[in-house]
């Protein structure tokens, strides 16, 4: 047989390893040799999608009519129902024309953004810690990446500050996203207000991942970077129904805000895709205007599920494990106990999977800042999140494992 060609594929070598995929690797043995590993790994929402949305995309998929290629925009009533969302959740007046346009959840409208707006040469600034895509959608851009600490004992506007006046050729664009993933960080609106103006001095354009618009607790109410005055000159916002209405696997997202901006999204995608599914898109619009009661009934599970994990271990006794309770995402971010922290989050991480059967991503996978840290999912109910803190205060309690 002749010799296999070998490849060089330039920009999959400038992504990291998959730092979660050693943890995921772990846990797909484990569950082989038949034992119960719960997984607060992965952001993968459980809970079901409301029925009269599904019960309605099951009816629009028998209409022939919506068996056609969509438009990549997406259809005119799903871009008129985000904007009377944006209108009624955050008093922000958009045209669904110019402001709005639909993506294939947030994930694919950001990178496909950075990939028709950034190439070789030029800087985007990005937080440290963060959700994987808004680090290596730069890198599969072939921008150039410059990591921004987000610590809770830091000024992110500061560091901002900081990081431009260090950097060489001036930045181009800026990623953020409140409430983040993961060290789900909340902000006010003051907080976008100098974003907004930061911005405006330094000519940048803004990326602010909102995926977490509606999962909130404890009476905080996430703002939208697009309720400052003259955000629309410099920002786009990318929202999506994954979490908020648990339609995750639908993939539904928006992005709104600077019309030059919406138009450079919509000409990438109009060669890239044909949009979601119309039927799909029909269940978004009914999602976006029929009842609401599911927002806020998602969002009470992610609280009492929140509650559960951090009440529970941080219990008097032994193995007790003190963290701070989030007022946003669907996750909890949680510093390594001191005794375990020389190992890693990585191998922490791995031995919270052999010792305490539960599986969290290490905070190493977000980025060199993450280290220290492990990132819970509540994605599972509150009866095995309980299950979960029994493991794990066991593991604590017997201390590290030689």
């Amino acid at each position: 047989m002749p010799e296999q060609i070998r490849h060089d594929f330039d920009k999959l070598n400038r992504l990291p390893p998959y730092t979660l995929g050693e943890v995921i690797s772990l846990m797909m043995g484990a569950r082989r040799a038949g034992e119960d590993i719960i997984d607060l790994g992965m952001g993968n929402p459980d809970l079901p999608t409301p029925p009269h949305v599904v019960e309605k995309i099951a009816e629009a998929a028998r209409n022939p009519r919506n068996h056609r290629y969509s438009a990549s925009r997406g259809i005119p009533n799903l871009r008129a129902a985000i904007c009377e969302w944006y209108d009624r959740r955050h008093g922000v007046e958009l045209d669904p024309e110019t402001e709005a346009i639909a993506v294939i959840g947030a994930k694919e409208g950001l990178s496909h953004f950075v990939l028709v707006t950034i190439g070789p040469g030029d800087v985007v600034l990005c937080p440290d810690p963060a959700y994987p895509i808004h680090q290596y959608s730069v890198i599969i851009a072939g921008g150039d990446l410059r990591h921004v600490p987000i610590t809770p004992d830091s000024d992110f506007i500061v560091n901002l500050e900081d990081a431009i006046q260090r950097t060489w050729p001036k930045p181009k664009m800026l990623i953020v996203s409140y409430p983040h993933n993961p060290t789900t960080q909340v902000v006010d609106r003051g907080f976008f207000e100098r974003i907004v103006e930061f911005a405006h001095r330094h000519d940048l354009m803004v990326l602010h991942d909102f995926a977490y618009a509606e999962v909130c607790f404890d009476g905080y109410k996430p703002p939208s970077i697009l309720e400052v005055p003259g955000a629309k000159e410099v920002a786009i916002e990318f929202t999506s129904l994954s979490k908020s209405h648990s339609m995750a696997g639908w993939r539904v997202g928006f992005a709104c805000g600077n019309r030059e901006m919406i138009h450079a999204l919509g000409r990438i995608k109009s060669y890239l895709d044909y949009g979601i599914p119309q039927s799909i898109q029909i269940g978004g619009i009914v999602a976006l205007r029929g009842p609401q009661d599911v927002v806020a009934e998602n969002s009470e599970e992610y609280r009492l599920r929140r509650d559960a994990l951090i009440d529970g271990l941080g219990q008097p006794g032994e193995g007790v494990w003190e963290i701070e309770k989030p007022l946003g995402t669907m996750f909890v971010w949680a510093p390594i106990p001191e005794a375990f922290r020389s190992m890693g989050s990585l191998e922490f991480a791995k031995q919270l999977l052999l010792n305490a059967k539960v599986a969290v991503s290490p905070g190493i996978g977000f980025g060199q800042a993450g280290e220290g840290y492990v990132r819970f999912s509540l994605i599972e109910n509150r009866h095995r999140i309980r299950q979960a803190v029994r493991g794990i205060r066991r593991y604590l309690r017997d201390g590290p494992q030689p």
